[in-house]
């Protein structure tokens, strides 16, 4: 059975793409803890991060860290938070949000259902701050 993040891939479930490429995407997330939260996602489904191969993970990683740069240039934050967990999707995803303080790290602040809107200009902000970035060729339109 297809994830939650497959379906997002997919087109089945509507998702706020920033980058797309052969072996990963990212989409914003519905409950961010700051704007511009962003999951980056492996195409294939693996559940745990310890089942990646260290090419995958290291793609993830690079991708991760190329997006935080975007974020912490569009929202100019004092700090890029990262993390991986999978506890409410079982498909490997990396977090990574803009972050000026300690409090942008309680998943207990998390804006829930973010209103769709507003969704959409934080995406259109970050793929703005790749493209700048020189990432245009892995970013949607």
């Amino acid at each position: 059975m297809a994830t939650l993040f497959t379906k997002i891939i997919d087109g089945e479930i509507p998702g706020h793409f920033v980058w797309k490429d052969d072996s990963c995407v990212a989409f914003l997330v519905i409950d961010p803890l700051t704007d511009g939260h962003t999951v980056v996602v492996p195409r294939e489904e693996i559940d745990h991060w310890l089942d990646a191969s260290p090419q995958l993970l290291s793609h993830l990683t690079q991708v991760a860290q190329t997006i935080g740069r975007a974020q912490h240039a569009a929202w100019d934050s004092a700090r890029v938070g990262v993390l991986v967990e999978g506890f409410e999707v079982p498909h490997l995803h990396v977090h990574v949000w803009p972050a000026n303080g300690v409090e942008d790290f309680d998943v207990h602040n998390v804006t829930k259902g973010q209103d769709q809107k507003v969704l959409a200009a934080n995406a259109q902000r970050l793929r703005d701050a790749l493209r700048e970035q020189g990432n245009s060729e892995h970013v949607p339109d």
